[in-house]
This record gives structure tokens, sequence and C-alpha cells, in this order.
């Protein structure tokens, strides 16, 4: 999908994720640890411009590997919802510039775990066809009990009576991140790397490279 075929109307864009949603694979086919992960974030300039960045590490040894930014201006109104939208468009020119086809996607955002199941990380997958998951930093649907207080310990993210994710405690006596799975990847599965990629911090080192890069972008 080009952005001149892009949706700019909220009906538009509801039609396109009711459509897309139904291609969502959950189909686990990604190596356990698969060789590199890359993460995707964008930073706002406070107005209508994006910064995009997409920052491939070494799953071994969280090392980056390679790093590409794209700015741009926002193609879509602010909806909640329907934020892929806006960002897509600049984080899909930023994957184009990649001269290694990533092994699996990990957005700052999330995946099933969505009003109609379609999240950034659904709608990434879908339209790259790669594996993908999203991390998010706050909850944006369903309800869940308190996972317990030790690195890895969780508990379901349940909304509408679906588990659409889990809330993930990734280190000791700091607050859990909402982890769901958005194509090609089952949910334990996208635990499993999510703490692999928090050996010392509660974000995954893909996202906190990867926001570190569309700041810079910006300025």
């Amino acid at each position: 999908m080009h952005t001149e075929d892009w949706p700019a109307t909220v009906g538009e864009a509801l039609a396109t994720q009711e459509r897309l949603r139904g291609l969502v694979d959950l189909t686990d086919d990604l190596l356990e640890l698969p060789p590199t992960v890359t993460g995707l974030d964008v930073a706002y300039d406070g107005g209508d411009g994006i910064a995009a960045a997409v920052v491939t590490l070494e799953t071994a040894g969280l090392t980056v590997v390679e790093a590409r930014t794209h700015r741009a201006k926002a193609v879509f109104p602010y909806e909640p919802g329907l934020f892929a939208f806006r960002e897509l468009p600049p984080l899909l020119a930023a994957l184009d510039r990649l001269e290694r086809t990533p092994d699996v996607l990990v957005c700052d955002g999330h995946g099933l775990a969505h009003p109609r199941r379609f999240g950034l990380a659904c709608h990434l997958g879908v339209l790259t066809g790669l594996p993908a998951f999203g991390v998010g930093k706050t909850r944006f649907v369903g309800t869940h009990g308190s996972p317990g207080p030790s690195r890895g310990m969780s508990v379901p993210l349940v909304d509408a009576g679906e588990e659409v994710g889990a809330v993930l405690r990734t280190q000791d006596g700091v607050k859990p991140v909402y982890v769901s799975a958005g194509h090609r990847i089952s949910l334990a599965h996208a635990c499993r790397l999510t703490l692999a990629l928090t050996p010392r911090y509660r974000l995954p080192e893909t996202t906190r490279q990867a926001d570190r890069s569309s700041r810079a972008a910006l300025r």
C-alpha cells in the first residue's frame, strides 16, 4: 500500500483495518532467537512533523547493526486507535532504506491489544509480511491483574473475554510492559523475546535505540 492510496478519513481507515485484519496470521514460524531484531519508533515535532526510526540489533549482544530514519509530514489526523495511519508511512519509508531484511519487527505499541484487534504491530506485519509484535508502555485496551514482582512474571491482558496480550514484568519491582502479538509470532514467543531484549532496563533495547534515533532525527 503506497501513501498515495493511503486512507484520508476516519471512515476509510476503519474500512482498511477491517479489510486487513483478516490477513493477520499468528502461525509462529520464527526462530526462537532470530539473528537480529529490528525496533521501530517515531518522534513528533509538536506539529505534523514525524521522524521515524528503524534500528536493527544483533539479538545475542544487542549491538546496533543498522539504523535508518525518515522525516515526513503526517498524512492522517490524530485519532485514537488509528495511530498507525499517521506513523506507518514514515516507518515504511525508513524500513525500505535498510540493507538487510529484518528477521522480526518490535513495535513501540500494540498488536492484537487494540479495540479492533489490529494495532500497529499487526498492520506492519501484514503490510511487510514480516513477523512483528508490540511492546507498549501503557495499556490501551483490556483489564488485568497485577503480575508478580519478579522479572519474567506476567498475567493475561483480557479484553471482551479474549486474551489479547500479556502484562509482563521485565525487571524486578519495575512497572510492567504490555506485550501483544502482531503477525507470524505467538504471544508466548513475543514475551520470551521481550525478556531477551530487556537485560537491564524496563523497555526493550530495540525501543530504546529507535526512540533515541527518532529524537535525534528531529534535531
